[in-house]
């Protein structure tokens, strides 16, 4: 499956986005038989598994110009180098504590000449920045995720949602959310319609400001 899925669900990209989109595949596929950072059923369905599940996030909030994202554990680069693409007014910061994989990200970063990205190989906990959103991919569960960040996000809201936490994940969350009653979750089946989004979900969480003490 290629990048014209993509193409298919965002088809307003500009030229040099669905070049960059496009290119992804070649660097994955080279940098992942050196630095091995995605399974190789996953990278036969890149696009599928990786690029346009991170994009799930911007049907629930597309980014404004100026906004500043934080992707925990990034991984590979997901889902923040996808919505780095998508979203190249806005700010990315990507953090995973495995420097290999930072490496990787280092690596594909600079092969799309990605302006908007900065990539930290540390963990969430010791970097001082705020951020409009939090994104992720299922990190941990709830309630750790929620305990690593704490302190991260903005207080001025600028979106349509409230500054927060927008997490990607799978099945059924009803034990993992039970403590947080504002939580909203999202379906990507309404979105997308292949089969591998069945019980795929975005799980919005605002968090509230809290000021360095």
């Amino acid at each position: 499956m290629q990048a014209e899925i993509i193409f298919k669900y965002f088809p307003n990209l500009s030229a040099i986005q669905k070049e960059q989109f496009s290119h992804l595949e070649d660097l994955y596929k080279d940098w992942n038989e050196k630095i091995n950072v995605v399974s190789r059923k996953d990278i036969e369905e890149l696009y599928l598994r990786h690029v346009l599940h991170s994009l799930g996030i911007a049907k629930i909030q597309p980014f404004k110009k100026g906004a500043s994202i934080l992707d925990v554990g990034t991984g590979g680069g997901f889902p923040g180098i996808p919505l780095s693409i998508l979203f190249p007014e806005s700010q990315f910061t990507l953090v995973d504590a495995i420097g290999k994989k930072i490496k990787v990200v280092e690596e594909v970063v600079t092969g799309l000449e990605l302006k908007n990205v900065t990539t930290y190989h540390s963990r969430v906990e010791d970097l001082d920045d705020q951020f409009d959103f939090i994104v992720s991919r299922a990190v941990a569960a709830m309630p750790t995720f929620v305990r690593w960040v704490q302190g991260r996000i903005k207080k001025k809201s600028v979106h349509e949602l409230k500054n927060g936490i927008l997490y990607l994940k799978g099945g059924d969350l009803s034990e993992e959310l039970k403590g947080y009653r504002n939580a909203q979750i999202f379906e990507l089946s309404k979105f997308f319609k292949e089969d591998f989004f069945k019980t795929k979900k975005v799980v919005y969480l605002p968090m509230k400001y809290k000021g360095n003490s």
